[in-house]
């Protein structure tokens, strides 16, 4: 259980997590400037919520599903209230809920938590969505050897956090843009002139950075490998032919087996011998994990005797 106090010690809470506080702070603020517009106003909240009123919520469940997200919306509650907030999660990061389930405890000013509430929920209901979705291929995997991976089809200005997701789910990151990894497509093929030809001006140019080449064929493979390559992406290959090269690399690179994969046939193509599978639909289809934010009720006078 993690608990987080009065915003003392967001940054810390978030950095355990793997994630970069600033960039969660810096996409924290944009996504409440856009709730909150130019004037920076919950019309509603001030309308109907005195100032100086506190009160509790939980954050729960409404579906079976995995939980990722805890500590960016934490931080949303932190900001939306000024560091007058505290924040104690329920469950760990990764963990498997069930319809019902607390998942945290927010308590402070009123306003601050109902301003906060959309913001929080839509980012912790996406990662946990996509964390719940990368859990079901996880569990396809089990046992063949075979991780699987996400790619580059992310919501703009959400990569950091659906890639936390990922990880939170089960699965795993191999290139986190354009920048930390080369990755030779077909189109990089056609305008060098060959895969060897566009290893060795990546080689050349970037001598750091790794590289990952696709590949249709086992001749494809072959070349790759003989270039340099150590990471090969097997481009809409069936369960036949990547068997073939498996056998054909014989380990002398990683193999990710990549294009219209779907759950049902998994784990067919972990079986296959390949260390990945690759699954854009992690997070350009991932549904969201249904979580709400509940008041606790207040105590009336009818409640308390009149007292």
């Amino acid at each position: 259980m993690t608990t987080v106090v009065l915003g003392q010690s967001i940054v810390d809470y978030v950095a355990a997590a793997g994630l970069d506080p600033g960039l969660v702070s810096d996409t924290v603020r944009r996504a409440l400037a856009e709730d909150l517009g130019p004037d920076g106003l919950d019309v509603t909240s001030v309308a109907t919520i005195p100032a100086e009123q506190l009160d509790v919520a939980d954050i729960i469940a409404r579906a079976d599903g995995v939980v990722a997200g805890l500590p960016v919306a934490a931080a949303v509650f932190d900001l939306a209230s000024g560091g007058a907030t505290s924040f104690q999660a329920r469950v760990p990061e990764g963990a498997a809920v069930r319809r019902g389930d607390v998942l945290a405890e927010v308590a402070g000013p009123a306003r601050a938590l109902l301003t906060a509430e959309r913001t929080a929920l839509n980012l912790l209901c996406r990662a946990s969505g996509v964390a719940t979705h990368t859990r079901r291929w996880a569990d396809a995997l089990a046992g063949t050897g075979a991780t699987v991976l996400d790619t580059r089809k992310t919501t703009p200005g959400l990569r950091f956090l659906e890639k936390y997701a990922v990880r939170a789910g089960g699965g795993t990151n191999k290139r986190m843009g354009l920048y930390d990894v080369a990755m030779i497509k077909d189109n990089h093929v056609v305008a060098a002139g060959g895969i060897t030809a566009a290893y060795r001006r990546v080689r050349e140019r970037f001598p750091d950075v790794p590289v990952q080449v696709e590949v249709t064929t086992v001749a494809e493979a072959l070349e790759a490998v003989g270039a340099g390559a150590d990471f090969l992406l097997c481009d809409n290959m069936s369960t036949d032919l990547l068997r073939e090269v498996v056998v054909a690399v014989d380990g002398r690179a990683e193999l990710e087996a990549t294009g219209g994969l779907t759950l049902e046939v998994a784990a067919d193509y972990g079986a296959t011998g390949v260390d990945y599978l690759s699954v854009g639909a992690l997070t350009h289809s991932s549904p969201i994990l249904d979580i709400a934010m509940d008041l606790r009720p207040r105590a009336t006078d009818a409640d308390t005797g009149g007292r």
